[in-house]
């Protein structure tokens, strides 16, 4: 009787908490008949939690979309096998070491039917009917099928789908156990591959992570605490199951209650079957120890037993279901959008020559407006590329460079030997004529030389403008061509082929303009007698300066004496003369022109007669010098602009043409037809990612008036 009385208020206790709808004793047996662990909130989440399983079959987590999860990790020989066994009531492989050597999908569905339904998955989604007595076996040949024999593991998961009477509607997800030690067989790095696909499967935010613990070990020593930790620190996802209780009882309240691994989900207390128990025997058993043993007794009745993780389980699940579900749909919507307008961007596919040629030109069209986008207009919101962004500010700011460095240039220094040139070639046109008289034939040939040492700067430049252009040009031929395998070798000799045309013009170009500049001397400008009249004004003071002013500090009591009254060039000139011994001393002399600015003038002194010739010949020079760089400038200027403008309206579409030509002329345009293999691969894969999606959305469009899923308490 006492028995008796024992068993039906565990039957009472049980019926409160909602975990058994009864328990009764067999007649025959005295055994409690426990009824099976699903009420009416199976039938409301099963459609939500199919769905889910379905989008895992559709392993829609390749496409980045997380899906609710509850994960069973714990260290090897933790007891993770019985607690999978107690919940789905069949019998999983066991063994030393390593059972589980593939991630085990286990689905679990409350079945109506006496007769259960057990099939695995695997593969190419091939099904395979299994018997109950042989599940075990046909795990171990599906895990050898899949990680190979001996000891290895696999990433490749394995479905286990059970249909049966009495059980909770679940998904979860086994892995292997931890090992630190490999054994004999096993890869040295056995616990890294683990390791990894433990992470793999918890570090998502949506998994819940089942740690299954022993209760003979130390919780904070335990591998699977620390992974999990390592990925949820305050614990809110982590939920324990201590298994082996009626082993170690002794201080296991204590290590529950203290929680010292910081377990946010709670604990669950359970006593796994022992030899041959059946699955009612064990639940029977392992509800009279928790109600009966000294200390466990003690524990609160909602953290102890099967059923109650059955019960927590499914409330987990259900609330991380409904948790993520609202994000689950929009990133599948997402997803699915970006894919079609990616998918929409490839190249239309090409069935005849026709369709090519029709595609050719308007890519053609495609990269001229692109060029006259960024190139001639100046529009670059649609290129982020540096190269690219500010085209038209590059060649304005290449053309400031061009012109600064020919200013600087040497050629234009106006200090260095000051009037020493002028003179020699004064000397050298030396002839029988009126005094005084400028030949233009010194002038000429200065000139000449002038151009001809400046002439490096406006090569260089052509050279350094038009390396630019190309990149700029190829950059967009690349972007408007990298989805058509033969177009890219067509457009890239075409744009090489182009750019060398018009470098060439461009070099020829500014050699004609230099030969023009030192053919003859001219300007219209009238900047050019303004500014020689105004260093001519200053010729009678820096005459003076050079024979006189100087002459006076190497003999000044005698210049004194002799001194004109006025400083006529007859004058100096015989001051000089009779003083030249001294005045050729002083070769460093330094005079400033006014206007003009500080000069060394050497030994141009030494020269009286021919100062005057020299100094204009100079100052002529210095203020037609700056017309010719301004004008260098200013026409390699509209020569550039006129260049691009060319480049894109006129040459470039006649140049893709004749490459067109040239290069399918022997066999045809049907060349074109054919698509690069990285764009066909690109087009399958999006293809297959956009009717995986569709059908996911629609999977979900199924049950979205259940994804308000009640409480089980309800």
């Amino acid at each position: 009787m006492g028995d008796e009385t024992q068993n039906h208020d565990l039957g009472h206790h049980d019926d409160e908490t909602g975990l058994y709808k009864k328990i009764e004793f067999d007649d025959q047996n005295e055994l409690p008949l426990i009824a099976p662990i699903f009420s009416s909130y199976n039938d409301q989440i099963r459609p939500v939690l199919n769905a889910i399983d379905r989008l895992r079959q559709l392993d829609v987590t390749k496409e980045g979309i997380e899906l609710p999860t509850i994960v069973v990790v714990g260290d090897q020989s933790s007891g993770k096998s019985s607690v999978l066994e107690s919940l789905a009531r069949i019998s999983l492989p066991r063994g030393q070491g390593i059972c589980t050597r593939v991630p085990l999908i286990m689905r679990l569905q409350n079945h109506t039917s006496s007769h259960p339904e057990i099939y695995l998955e695997y593969k190419n989604g091939d099904v395979i009917p299994v018997e109950e007595d042989k599940i075990s076996e046909a795990i171990n040949l599906a895990t050898r099928d899949i990680a190979g024999d001996g000891k290895g593991i696999s990433k490749t998961p394995l479905t286990l789908v059970v249909k049966k009477k009495g059980v909770p509607d679940l998904t979860m997800v086994d892995l292997p156990g931890i090992t630190r030690v490999p054994v004999q067989g096993q890869p040295q790095d056995i616990y890294d591959q683990i390791k990894d696909i433990i992470m793999e499967y918890i570090q998502p935010e949506a998994s819940i992570i089942l740690n299954v613990l022993s209760a003979t070990v130390d919780f904070p020593t335990c591998e699977s605490i620390r992974m999990s930790q390592s990925v949820d620190r305050t614990g809110e996802r982590t939920l324990a199951v201590v298994t082996k209780c009626d082993r170690a009882p002794e201080g296991l309240v204590e290590k529950v209650t203290a929680d010292d691994v910081n377990i946010g989900l709670g604990y669950v207390c359970v006593r796994n079957r022992v030899g041959d128990e059946s699955y009612e025997g064990a639940r029977y058993e392992e509800a009279k120890f928790f109600q009966t043993h000294p200390d466990l007794s003690k524990m609160d009745k909602s953290i102890v037993g099967i059923p109650v993780l059955a019960k927590k389980l499914m409330q987990i699940q259900a609330k991380i279901i409904a948790r993520n579900f609202p994000e689950i749909v929009k990133k599948i919507q997402d997803k699915l959008n970006q894919n079609l307008a990616e998918f929409s961007k490839l190249p239309k596919e090409m069935n005849s020559v026709a369709e090519a040629i029709d595609t050719f030109r308007r890519i053609i069209g495609l990269i001229k407006e692109s060029l006259k986008e960024i190139l001639l207009r100046g529009e670059y919101d649609d290129y982020p590329d540096e190269e690219m962004m500010h085209c038209k500010a590059r060649l304005a700011e290449m053309l400031n460079d061009f012109s600064d460095e020919l200013v600087n240039s040497p050629e234009s220094d106006r200090t260095r030997n000051f009037l020493m040139d002028e003179i020699k070639h004064l000397k050298k046109a030396n002839e029988i004529s009126l005094p005084n008289f400028l030949p233009r034939k010194a002038f000429l040939t200065l000139l000449q030389e002038k151009v001809k040492r400046v002439s490096i700067v406006p090569i260089a430049f052509v050279g350094k403008l038009w390396d630019y252009i190309e990149k700029v040009v190829m950059a967009v031929f690349i972007s408007h061509v990298e989805d058509y395998h033969q177009l890219q070798f067509i457009t890239r000799r075409a744009g090489l082929n182009l750019i060398e045309k018009m470098k060439e013009r461009s070099m020829k170009w500014v050699m004609e303009a230099l030969e023009m500049e030192k053919l003859t001397d001219y300007t219209c400008n009238p900047e050019f007698e303004t500014e020689w009249n105004m260093f001519m004004d200053r010729k009678d003071s820096f005459i003076y300066d050079i024979n006189y002013y100087k002459l006076t500090e190497v003999a000044p009591s005698a210049v004194a004496a002799e001194s004109p009254r006025e400083y006529t060039e007859d004058a100096i000139y015989t001051i000089h003369n009779k003083y030249k011994a001294q005045t050729d001393s002083c070769t460093e002399d330094t005079i400033n022109i006014i206007g003009f600015g500080l000069v060394k003038v050497g030994n141009a002194k030494k020269f009286p007669h021919l100062l005057h010739q020299a100094y204009d010949l100079r100052m002529r020079m210095v203020a037609y010098w700056r017309i010719v760089l301004r004008r260098l400038v200013e026409s390699m200027a509209l020569h550039m602009q006129q260049s691009v403008h060319k480049l894109v309206i006129e040459e470039l579409e006649k140049e893709l043409e004749c490459e067109l030509i040239a290069s399918y002329n022997g066999d045809g345009l049907e060349r074109l037809i054919k698509e690069s293999p990285s764009v066909t691969t690109k087009r399958v894969k999006l293809a297959a990612s956009i009717k995986k999606l569709k059908e996911c959305k629609e999977i979900l469009a199924t049950i979205l008036d259940r994804i308000s899923i009640p409480d089980c308490d309800q």
